[in-house]
């Protein structure tokens, strides 16, 4: 079964791994070569496919500095279409918006389509009250409708979820919108999540619809540094952490947060772990 079709079968689980591309102004021998040591780290894993993620600038989420500074990468799909070649699976590639309009976002989805990227995560802004050239919703339906047939995915933030703003709610709408599946931030404290998960689930019922695909994301995290850019972003980090799946359709998604070897080593324990985890279900 395909990536996609996997996405959209609640009976199946899934299992991923995500990473983000070499660093911007690397050469193409340094991306081919984290490809090769990343399609080697991965192969002996029982995987559905990867994530590539497209990271961006967040200093407008937050007043607090930012523990790294921000160092954009290669172009996503440039990595994802590597990483498929060198291990067969098909890649999930986000793209953040940013101030990215209408044209241009067109032009992006035409030039995914012809790299037969299909699948993709779209992203929006950390910066809220701000007016965009072109809206998430909006970016979200014209993938969705594409003559391409994208499988189009979101994102799923728990600690969001609130009594003033029910992220519930927003994925309802992001799935009315296109979105066939959703990526959840790292998951450290399992009460957001369960919450969310359960609640999503109740309003998914009310309002008559099949509840989309939620991919949980862990990744390890073994120096103070990286727990505290883990805490900038918004990831909600409890003391002892715990990771009770409930009964919605889910996947796992593992990711590297790190450039250490020693993480990313970690990253691939992990996956083996939940794999466990989740066979044992």
């Amino acid at each position: 079964m395909d990536l996609r079709a996997r996405l959209a079968d609640r009976r199946e689980p899934v299992f991923l791994y995500g990473t983000t591309p070499p660093r911007s102004g690397a050469t193409a021998a340094q991306v081919n070569e984290a490809a090769e040591k990343l399609a080697a780290r991965v192969r002996p894993l029982a995987l559905d496919g990867l994530v590539v993620y497209d990271i961006q600038d967040e200093s407008g989420r937050t007043s607090q500095p930012r523990p790294f500074p921000f160092i954009g990468t290669v172009d996503p799909r440039r990595y994802a279409a590597l990483l498929r070649e060198r291990t067969g699976l098909t890649p999930i590639t986000y793209k953040a918006l940013g101030g990215m309009a209408e044209a241009p976002w067109q032009a992006w989805l035409v030039e995914s389509a012809q790299a037969d990227l299909r699948v993709v995560s779209v992203v929006g802004r950390p910066t809220s009250g701000v007016r965009y050239p072109l809206a998430l919703a909006r970016a979200v339906r014209l993938a969705a409708e594409h003559p391409a047939r994208f499988t189009v995915g979101g994102v799923a933030i728990a600690e969001r979820h609130t009594e003033e703003r029910s992220e519930a709610a927003r994925l309802l709408a992001k799935a009315v919108e296109g979105c066939a599946y959703f990526i959840s931030q790292t998951v450290y404290h399992a009460a957001p999540t369960q919450r969310l998960l359960r609640e999503y689930l109740r309003d998914c019922r009310g309002a008559g619809i099949a509840p989309r695909r939620i991919v949980l994301t862990f990744a390890p995290c073994g120096r103070e540094k990286t727990l505290a850019f883990l805490r900038w972003l918004g990831v909600n980090i409890a003391p002892e952490t715990e990771r009770e799946l409930l009964g919605a359709a889910i996947g796992v998604n593992v990711e590297s947060v790190s450039i250490n070897r020693d993480e990313i080593d970690a990253s691939i324990d992990l996956c083996h772990a939940l794999r466990e985890v989740m066979s044992a279900r």
